[in-house]
């Protein structure tokens, strides 16, 4: 498998004056053991001056991207991609949600090295709780595990407190008791 255009999505980003932080199965395997993925989950702060920086910088000749889909994205909050067309690797572009967990989960992302770059990641609490949000949504089982893996290998560096406070916000404080359970602590 290639290895992921971390260094290109950083450089197109950071050229652009995009803030940014990598979540999903890229921050689950930084924090716990590897899993195996073909796609980077990307939270980005977009607005339309700063998606237009982002679309004008983009090598058509390497990355896809629907220019519709991602002015859409930003207006609506949502997501778009790109793929890079050398790897297939594909790069999920997630506009940060305006709620209070995401304004929280974003101001705490971390410098971290990944492939040799450092770039900017979501916590070990936050990739827990982003995992479990993602395991309620789509009743994925998989999510657990990625949060209970998390839970395992980063424990005596996890704030408890903090995921039991975000956990009954986000209506999730189930699933982390059983991604607990998996992990062999009750936190």
């Amino acid at each position: 498998m290639n290895a992921a255009p971390i260094g290109e999505i950083d450089a197109l980003l950071c050229q652009a004056g995009v803030d940014y932080m990598i979540v999903g199965s890229m921050a689950s395997t930084y924090y716990g053991p590897p899993r195996t993925t073909q796609d980077v989950d990307v939270v980005v702060e977009l607005d339309e001056a700063s998606a237009s920086r982002l679309l004008a910088s983009i090598d058509r000749d390497r990355f896809y991207v629907a220019e519709v889909a991602a002015r859409e994205a930003v207006a609506r909050r949502g997501q778009f991609n790109l793929v890079d067309l050398r790897t297939g690797w594909k790069i999920d572009l997630i506009v940060r949600r305006d709620r209070p967990f995401s304004v929280e989960e974003f101001s705490r992302r971390q410098r971290a090295v990944v492939e040799g770059v450092e770039v900017f990641m979501a916590t070990a609490e936050d990739t827990v709780l982003s995992k479990l949000e993602w395991a309620l949504m789509s009743e994925s089982d998989r999510q657990v595990g990625d949060a209970a893996a998390v839970l395992t290998v980063a424990s005596n560096r996890i704030d408890n407190a903090y995921l039991d406070r975000w956990a009954e916000v986000l209506g999730i404080a189930k699933l982390l008791s059983e991604a607990r359970s998996r992990a062999g602590h009750a936190g």
